[in-house]
């Protein structure tokens, strides 16, 4: 019984410990002026279309007739 009531007394003043820790706010800022190259779409579009012929080509290599 004394280990119930020591492991309770520890896990209550562990949460207390942690919820008094200081916090810090952090600002991100996402929408910066930098040029990132896969927020475009003509590039998401050329990628697939890459993938695309690339899975067309491998299945199609295993078709051929000897």
């Amino acid at each position: 019984m004394k280990k119930v009531i020591l492991s309770i007394l520890l896990t209550m003043y562990s949460s207390v410990w942690l919820l008094a820790q200081e916090t810090k706010k952090v600002d991100i800022d996402i929408n910066t002026k930098g040029n990132n190259w896969y927020a475009s779409p003509w590039v998401w579009i050329v990628g697939v279309a890459v993938f695309i012929l690339l899975l067309v080509a491998l299945t199609r290599s295993g078709r051929r007739a000897d």
